[in-house]
């Protein structure tokens, strides 16, 4: 299994450095989350990209998903699938695809030449995309969200989305053979703890009682860094002797 961390911002070659939205690459053909997804590489490159989870609607999230879909039209039955839970997909039918924000390509797509269709995710249940299965559990923000368990025959990975404090993904992670890795945010320094109580956001303290609750040996890898803070906080995190500890990197793929 390929993952890779889409850039949100120019690096410079420094794969560490600060971004400010949210998408990750599975197999080039799969993303979890669109907040850069229609920033990336060329709009042909772009195209590889079917299948678009989102884990929820907070704008770094979800910013360049009209773009992305308009990138990836190649006027043909075959056509991005966009899959959320249902306070996700009326958000995007209301709030973005709604002829104000953009365009409604949910209402301009035929069933010849179709934008994207949307598929209604079920929490807990497995769907398999692309010789992926793929288990959506509900974490614990302010809106609804869903991390994302996905596994190949080989290997299984989970992406615990934004959150505070939270279980039930743990206890699926801890079920499921073959984890290589956890991607788990840490939003926040010590000091704003605060800040991510309120908006359900994790603090490299607080990120470390959650690690504390997976069982078994894997990756943990640290993402949805505030850009503003990230010395701090990666200062933070390292301090903590937290083993398998990484830095998420950025445009450099993993390989699980």
């Amino acid at each position: 299994m390929k993952l890779t961390l889409v850039p949100s911002s120019v690096s410079g070659g420094n794969h560490h450095g600060p971004q400010f939205l949210t998408s990750i690459l599975v197999n080039d053909i799969l993303a979890v989350d669109a907040g850069c997804l229609g920033l990336f590489g060329t709009a042909q490159e772009q195209t590889k990209v079917q299948h678009v989870l989102v884990s929820h609607t907070h704008i770094d999230h979800i910013g360049a998903l009209p773009i992305f879909v308009e990138n990836a039209y190649e006027g043909r039955r075959d056509c991005v699938t966009i899959y959320g839970s249902k306070a996700v997909l009326d958000c995007l039918q209301a709030d973005v695809f709604n002829d104000r924000v953009w365009p409604n390509l949910i209402a301009l797509s035929t069933k010849d030449a179709p934008f994207l269709k949307l598929v209604t995710l079920e929490p807990r249940k497995v769907i398999e995309l692309e010789n992926l299965r793929i288990t959506p559990v509900p974490v614990n923000h302010v809106v609804p969200t869903l991390g994302f368990i996905i596994e190949n025959n080989d290997a299984a990975v989970v992406v615990v989305s934004d959150t505070g404090p939270t279980d039930e993904i743990w206890q699926h992670a801890n079920a499921t053979p073959n984890l290589k890795a956890v991607f788990l945010e840490a939003t926040f320094p010590n000091s704003l703890t605060w800040l991510a109580e309120v908006s359900k956001h994790l603090t490299p303290a607080m990120f470390a009682r959650e690690v504390q609750k997976l069982q078994k040996p894997a990756a943990i890898i640290a993402v949805h860094i505030k850009a503003r803070y990230l010395n701090q906080v990666v200062g933070e995190l390292e301090a903590l002797g937290i083993p398998g500890l990484e830095i998420g990197q950025f445009d450099q793929p993993y390989f699980f």
